[in-house]
């Protein structure tokens, strides 16, 4: 029979056995004594840690239970407390994440509504594609140039293995663009590589066989990192399982990210890439809502044809945007 609420007093409050009376407090732990750090790497629950005043000194860290389920990946720029000294067995807490200033985002497809962050806070995106063995793929650099355009990272495009092919074609395709270039050989130093990255946190990304890991080995020679052997059909195995991010000798930080089998971008808008384009943001907001900025027959009222009609932008610049906003609805498969 159910007690009447209204007879109940304070001789009635049953306290859970074990637990405390007192109420918890809202409050946190400021932590004013948390020692800067980077997360290079992340494993099982564990974070690897880079403090900041010494970056050799690796800490490993949980995340403190006051952070929940907050996301803390490669890149990620963090406080801890606890043991900071980087000792063996020792742990350390991650109790604060600092807000990021850029996100390398994908989803596994084009309908997931889950966004993975793969990095956190890198400067730019090197975009790792060989020239031959196998062969470019557009569709994945255009995926990759659009991940970088939306969130927030300057987009550098690496071509190897020019010893096995000259890069005119592709350089064509994405001269409109202005992306910067830099080309690598096998058997040559990639010295202009290793100027662009210095005292900048760099993610590089390239799918399976395009010799990323090569390029790490070289650029950071004792990070003994598994170089995938390309079969004969042109397809390389998988040698990254995760982000993991590398200190360069000459200052700054190489982030190596896991081979891609398909590069998913469902959370990025049309709007997203349009704004890293500042000669055609402004005229896109003119456009009417909903716009796909892919002018006639899909968007006939699309107002960044006026940019070409007006001399603003040239055709073929207009064309390479577009290219970048169709290649949303084109996932495929890297393996």
């Amino acid at each position: 029979m159910a007690r009447d609420w209204r007879r109940l007093d304070e001789s009635d409050v049953r306290v859970r056995p074990g637990k405390g009376t007192r109420p918890r407090s809202k409050r946190r732990p400021e932590h004013s004594d948390a020692v800067p750090a980077m997360v290079v790497g992340v494993d099982r629950g564990r974070w690897t840690c880079a403090v900041e005043e010494d970056p050799d000194r690796l800490v490993t860290a949980m995340r403190a239970r006051e952070l929940g389920r907050t996301p803390v990946v490669v890149g990620d720029r963090v406080g801890l407390v606890g043991d900071t000294s980087g000792a063996p067995d020792t742990l350390a807490r991650i109790v604060r994440v600092a807000d990021r200033t850029s996100v390398l985002r994908r989803t596994a497809d084009d309908t997931d509504p889950f966004e993975r962050v793969v990095v956190a806070n890198a400067a730019q995106l090197v975009i790792v594609s060989a020239l031959a063995e196998p062969e470019p793929r557009r569709g994945f650099i255009d995926r990759c140039l659009v991940a970088a355009y939306a969130g927030g990272l300057e987009p550098l495009l690496c071509l190897t293995k020019s010893d096995l092919a000259a890069p005119d074609e592709l350089l064509a395709a994405y001269s409109e663009l202005n992306v910067p270039v830099v080309v690598t050989r096998s058997d040559v130093d990639p010295g202009e590589l290793r100027e662009r990255l210095v005292d900048k946190v760099s993610a590089l990304i390239g799918h399976s066989g395009v010799g990323k890991s090569t390029l790490v080995n070289k650029l950071v020679p004792d990070a003994n990192r598994a170089v995938g052997v390309v079969s004969g059909v042109g397809k390389g195995r998988h040698t990254s399982t995760q982000a993991v991010a590398l200190p360069l000798p000459e200052g700054g930080w190489a982030v190596d990210t896991p081979g891609i089998r398909s590069f998913g971008l469902a959370h990025i808008t049309p709007d997203d890439i349009v704004k890293a384009f500042p000669d055609m943001k402004e005229m896109a907001e003119e456009c009417p809502s909903g716009c796909g900025h892919q002018g006639p027959p899909d968007d006939p009222d699309c107002m960044l044809d006026e940019l070409v009609t007006t001399g603003a932008a040239s055709p073929g610049r207009l064309a390479s945007l577009r290219r970048l906003l169709e290649s949303r609805g084109k996932l495929e498969e890297y393996d």
